[in-house]
């Protein structure tokens, strides 16, 4: 089933998702169902899962120079998706990213997609490689999501890269694209960010999950400037929980986003990791109870291999 015809279905109530990371190459599914098993319970009608594109490796040749590969840490999101689909009945929503793939490759696996029945998609730009000073597209690759969208919705007509494809099959992907509530770190400004954002939706997105975030404030203005634009599809609020002293530094840097001042306050006076972790969860809850009594369509929450923390969170909201 489509994610939007979830949120049609539930009729108005909170709907619960998860988003899990794909093992290191060397790994296998038991990290994910590690993560899942306990996780399962509260019924997530769909569970995410990330992509990571390509990254370079220094590797040292006996001549002494150095020799820059690319390799792929975490490979597999489509068999993943399989995998979990299979073993727990549940919708799988795979990441799709611009960086690292051409349009055919973006072609192939949506046609595998196709093929496993898998009919959720997240089309997201991703990020630049580590050391690449911007976003750089792979030859023949998208360079932005809204490219991505477009092609998407373009198999979702029977409309092929091979122009000689005649009345090709016709996917059916639900597509879901990213928002983000305190800007994309490269928009000018959030009315410039909004705009994008209406574009992708606009080529055909269906609906919005959005950056993490730590005021509510920041989600309800968002969906508010949505609106006032014309984006009316579902907005996802998605959710993570301040687990280290260090994110406080760490979380701003890496997703350009800000932690209210009461959150700061409340874990600078910590005096061990245990109590930062108990005041990241009893802040994400409260986000959560808030969002759920407003009425979101779905609380998504990012679990960083961390199942542990996001069940406690899931069980006093749920």
């Amino acid at each position: 089933m489509k994610v939007t015809e979830y949120f049609e279905k539930a009729n108005g109530q909170t709907l619960i998702s998860f988003e899990v990371l794909p093992p290191l190459k060397g790994g296998g599914m038991q990290a994910i169902f590690d993560t899942l098993d306990p996780l399962v319970e509260f019924k997530p009608p769909f569970i995410d899962v990330t992509y990571h594109r390509e990254e370079f490796i220094y590797k040292k040749r006996p001549s002494g120079y150095y020799e820059k590969t690319a390799i792929r840490k975490r490979p597999g999101t489509v068999g993943i998706c399989a995998s979990i689909m299979h073993r727990y009945g549940v919708d799988a929503v795979p990441h799709l990213i611009c960086g690292g793939f051409t349009k055919e490759d973006t072609e192939n696996v949506l046609i595998d997609l196709n093929f496993l029945n898998i009919n959720n998609v997240l089309a997201l730009r991703g990020d630049a490689r580590k050391f690449d000073p911007k976003f750089i597209a792979e030859p023949d690759g998208h360079k932005y999501a809204l490219g991505l969208v477009k092609q998407v919705c373009d198999m979702n007509n029977g409309k092929y890269l091979d122009a000689n494809i005649e009345n090709g099959e016709k996917t059916d992907f639900c597509i879901g694209v990213a928002g983000y509530p305190e800007k994309h770190f490269e928009a000018p400004n959030i009315d410039a960010d909004l705009l994008q954002t209406k574009a992708k939706v606009d080529a055909g997105a269906d609906y919005i999950v959005t950056q993490m975030f730590f005021d509510n404030q920041k989600y309800f203005d968002y969906v508010d400037k949505c609106r006032s634009i014309g984006i009316n599809v579902p907005i996802v609020p998605g959710l993570k929980p301040l687990t280290k002293k260090y994110q406080l530094n760490s979380i701003p840097r890496l997703f350009f986003i800000n932690f209210p001042d009461d959150l700061v306050k409340e874990a600078l006076k910590a005096n061990d990791s245990d109590a930062i972790k108990e005041i990241g969860i009893e802040w994400c809850i409260q986000q959560s109870k808030e969002l759920k009594a407003k009425g979101v369509p779905c609380l998504h929450y990012y679990t960083m291999g961390d199942p542990a923390t996001i069940r406690r969170i899931a069980e006093a909201v749920y």
